[in-house]
C-alpha cells in the first residue's frame, strides 16, 4: 500500500477526488455501455466485444490526455487556446458546409488518412472558455473599458457560439452559458452582461434560421413546452427509468436498450438507472456533484485569477452538460444531442473532457510545484487574483 500510495502521489497530482471520480464513472462507463451496444452489434453482425474494444481505448485515451495535461503548468494554455480559437472557426464553417452525417446530425468531419471522425464544436468550447478566462484575468484592472475589455470577449463568444449553433444548438447554449458565468465571476458589469444576452439571443435566431438542425430544434421545444405527445426517444427513455426501480434489472438486463435510439450514448442515463436502479442513478449524479464541488474548490484556493477562472469555466461546461442530459432522460428539458460526459461512447468528446479535467487538476496542484519555478518568471503577465 505504500508503493501504491508513493505511486499515485508522485503520478496522479492535483486533487485526489477529482481522480477518484473520474475512474468512477469511467468503470460505469465500460459496463453501461458494454451492455448497451449488444443491439448495435446484432444489427451489424459485429462481435460485441469489439465495441467495448474500441470504447475502452477511447477512453484510456482521454484519460492518457487528462494525464497529459495535468503534468503541464496550465499558464501555458492561455497562448495556446488563442491559437485554437483560430483553427476553430474555418473548421466550424467546414462542418457547416461539407459536414458528415452521423446519427441524423451534420457535426463532424472526416480526418483524412486515418477516416475517423472528429467533432469540432468540443475543440472551440475548449478554447473558448480556456482564452476567456484569459481575456478576463487579465483585463481586470479595466474590465470596465469597453473597447479594450468587452469588445473582444463579445466578438469571440459571438462568432464561436454562433458558428457552433448552425449545427448543435445544444451545445452551443451551453457554451453561451458558460460565458455568462466566466464573465459574472470576472466582474464584468451587469449592463455588459446584457450585450452579451443580445448577441447570444441574435446568433439563436440566425441558427433557428439557417442552422442546418433549426427545425428539429424548434419542433422539439414546441413539443415540451405545449405538452404535445412525446417523442419515441423520450417515450422509451422514459419507460427505462419507471421499470428500473430502487436497485435496477441488473447489469446487462435492460430491455429498453433493445428499441431505445442511441442507448450508448445520448440516452446511456436511461440504461443505467433500468439496469442499476435509482440507487446507481443517484450515484451518478452525487458524482458529478463531487467533481463540481472540487472544482469549485480549486477556484477559492487558486492564488492567480487565470487559474480560478479556468477551473470554474471548465468544470461548469462538464458539470451541466451531464446534469442537462440526464434532465432530459428523466422528462426535465427537450430531447437534446448533449452526450454524458466521461460515460457516454464517443471519441472527441471523451478526449477533450478528458483535457478539460487535466487542466483542472493542473490549477489544482498550485503554483509552489518546483517544476513551476522557472515558468513563473516568464508568465507574470497574468495577475493575480484580487
Amino acid at each position: 500500500m505504500h508503493r501504491v500510495k508513493e505511486w499515485t502521489d508522485k503520478h496522479l497530482q492535483g486533487d485526489p477526488m477529482i481522480w477518484v471520480v473520474v475512474f468512477a464513472l469511467s468503470i460505469m462507463s465500460v459496463m453501461v455501455v458494454y451492455s448497451a451496444t449488444g443491439t448495435l452489434a446484432f444489427k451489424y453482425m459485429t462481435n460485441p466485444e469489439q465495441y467495448l474494444m474500441n470504447h475502452s481505448f477511447l477512453l484510456l485515451l482521454g484519460l492518457a490526455a487528462m494525464w497529459f495535461a495535468h503534468k503541464i503548468d496550465y499558464r501555458y494554455y492561455s497562448k495556446i487556446s488563442r491559437l485554437a480559437l483560430w483553427v476553430s472557426v474555418p473548421l466550424l464553417l467546414y462542418t457547416f458546409l461539407n459536414g458528415t452525417t452521423l446519427n441524423e446530425a451534420s457535426r463532424w468531419i472526416i480526418i483524412p488518412v486515418i477516416n475517423k471522425s472528429f467533432q469540432p464544436s468540443d475543440l472551440a468550447s475548449l478554447a473558448l472558455i480556456t482564452s476567456l478566462a484569459s481575456m478576463l484575468s487579465k483585463r481586470q484592472q479595466n474590465i470596465e473599458d469597453i473597447k479594450e475589455s468587452l469588445i473582444p470577449m463579445l466578438i469571440w463568444s459571438g462568432v464561436i457560439c454562433g458558428l457552433i449553433a448552425l449545427t448543435n444548438l445544444s451545445s452551443a447554449i451551453l457554451l453561451f452559458s458558460t460565458c455568462m458565468l466566466l464573465m459574472f465571476i470576472g466582474r464584468v458589469p451587469l449592463k455588459y452582461l446584457a450585450m452579451l444576452v443580445f448577441v447570444g439571443c441574435l446568433s439563436g435566431v440566425m441558427a433557428l434560421q439557417f442552422g442546418v438542425r433549426g427545425e428539429t430544434a424548434k419542433s422539439r421545444i414546441d413539443s415540451f413546452i405545449n405538452g404535445d405527445e412525446l417523442s419515441y426517444q423520450a417515450k422509451h427513455a422514459r419507460i427505462a427509468v419507471a421499470t428500473g426501480g430502487i436497485l435496477g434489472k441488473g447489469p446487462g438486463q435492460s430491455l429498453q436498450r433493445n428499441v431505445l435510439p442511441h442507448p450508448y450514448s445520448d440516452f446511456v442515463f436511461a440504461i443505467i438507472i433500468e439496469e442499476y436502479g435509482w440507487l446507481g442513478g443517484t450515484i451518478v449524479v452525487l458524482l458529478y456533484l463531487l467533481l463540481l464541488y472540487r472544482g469549485m474548490r480549486t477556484v477559492y484556493k487558486s492564488e492567480r485569477a487565470y487559474g480560478g477562472l479556468l477551473s470554474a469555466g471548465l468544470t461548469f461546461a462538464i458539470v451541466v452538460q451531464a446534469m442537462v442530459n440526464m434532465g432530459v432522460v428523466v422528462g426535465l428539458g427537450p430531447v437534446t444531442g448533449l452526450p454524458l460526459p466521461l460515460i457516454s461512447m464517443g471519441g472527441t468528446s471523451l478526449l477533450f473532457t478528458g483535457l478539460a479535467l487535466g487542466i483542472v487538476l493542473s490549477v489544482s496542484r498550485g503554483e509552489v510545484d518546483e517544476e513551476w519555478g522557472g515558468v513563473s518568471k516568464n508568465m507574470g503577465n497574468i495577475p493575480k487574483a484580487a
